[in-house]
């Protein structure tokens, strides 16, 4: 545990991001799996499950979360299954 006050800040910060940052890549995980499930079932809401995946890719991606190229990658696999 660091004993300098700025260090001891650095580190409670660091402990909220890395939450935030989780929880933000959960919720990118979780709707890209629900878009496949739709798109497995060939469910009415396929679209609108299709956009809100590609937008929490997109987040995650703008904010440092993800690669360009894994986010590049997922969209193109989402696009594929959406077209299919």
């Amino acid at each position: 545990m660091p004993q300098i006050k700025s260090a001891i800040k650095r580190v409670k910060t660091a402990q909220k991001a890395q939450a935030l940052n989780a929880s933000q890549k959960s919720a990118m995980r979780t709707a890209i799996k629900k878009f496949e499930a739709a798109s497995e079932a060939n469910a009415d809401n396929k679209q609108a499950l299709y956009t809100e995946a590609i937008s929490k890719i997109d987040w995650a991606h703008s904010k440092g979360l993800i690669h360009a190229n894994t986010a590049a990658r997922n969209k193109s696999r989402l696009t594929h299954l959406m077209n299919k």
